[in-house]
């Protein structure tokens, strides 16, 4: 096992929330100047300037439904798994508490909505927002093995196509759950500000829709050497 691996995946990961949720924040600090294309571009654009940086290292995970994906496909063990979303959550969580302390002067973004950019689901049920969470994660993980894993693949774009999967899952279901597909995206502001409103929601539809593209891809889509 390699700590320079859990350590990228800590820094990419706080990287995601400390941006993406930072990006939520803004939308409220300036009015609504940021915009809905805003928060998508931050949250898309972090992760593949993370996955272009500590991809080589790590493998750019910065997710805990994706590393899931890799788990149920055996493409990771259990041991490194679990070390992987230690550091994934951790990395979260110290970006919401960043957050909190850079944006101490305006304790009402804690307080109140957006609380620190935590997700929630708004004018949807929760049997509508997981399936939603899973929908977003199965398209994110599939883009995933098709560049980074498949070898038909082209693993040089692979962060560009996974942080346009992101910013496109925002744009579609950011108003509905906030977009997460990400339980450490949910994660890290909650930490935080203590608001874990269908934190649930997080973490069954990724888990669900990411492991469920893992293994179509693995066993459908994959070509098997001979």
């Amino acid at each position: 096992m390699s700590l320079k691996s859990y350590l990228a995946e800590m820094i990419g990961t706080f990287a995601l929330i400390l941006v993406g949720a930072g990006s939520v924040c803004m939308e409220s600090f300036t009015g609504g100047r940021v915009g809905l294309t805003g928060i998508a571009l931050a949250h898309g654009l972090t992760i593949m300037a993370m996955a272009y940086t500590y991809g080589p290292v790590s493998g750019g995970h910065f997710n805990p439904a994706v590393t899931f994906a890799m788990l149920v496909t055996r493409r990771i063990n259990a041991l490194k798994a679990i070390f992987y979303i230690v550091s994934q959550l951790l990395g979260a969580a110290l970006a919401g508490v960043c957050l909190k302390t850079v944006l101490q002067s305006r304790p009402d973004l804690s307080l109140l909505p957006p609380y620190l950019g935590v997700c929630d689901l708004s004018n949807v049920s929760f049997q509508a927002g997981t399936l939603l969470e899973a929908i977003g994660t199965f398209f994110l993980v599939a883009t995933v093995y098709a560049t980074a894993v498949d070898p038909r693949g082209s693993a040089s774009t692979a962060p560009l196509a996974i942080g346009l999967t992101i910013t496109l899952d925002i744009l579609a279901f950011g108003p509905l759950t906030g977009g997460a597909v990400n339980p450490a995206r949910a994660f890290g502001p909650a930490v935080a500000t203590g608001h874990w409103a269908n934190g649930f929601v997080y973490w069954i539809g990724p888990l669900i829709g990411g492991a469920a593209a893992g293994l179509l891809y693995e066993n459908l889509f994959l070509e098997k050497k001979a």
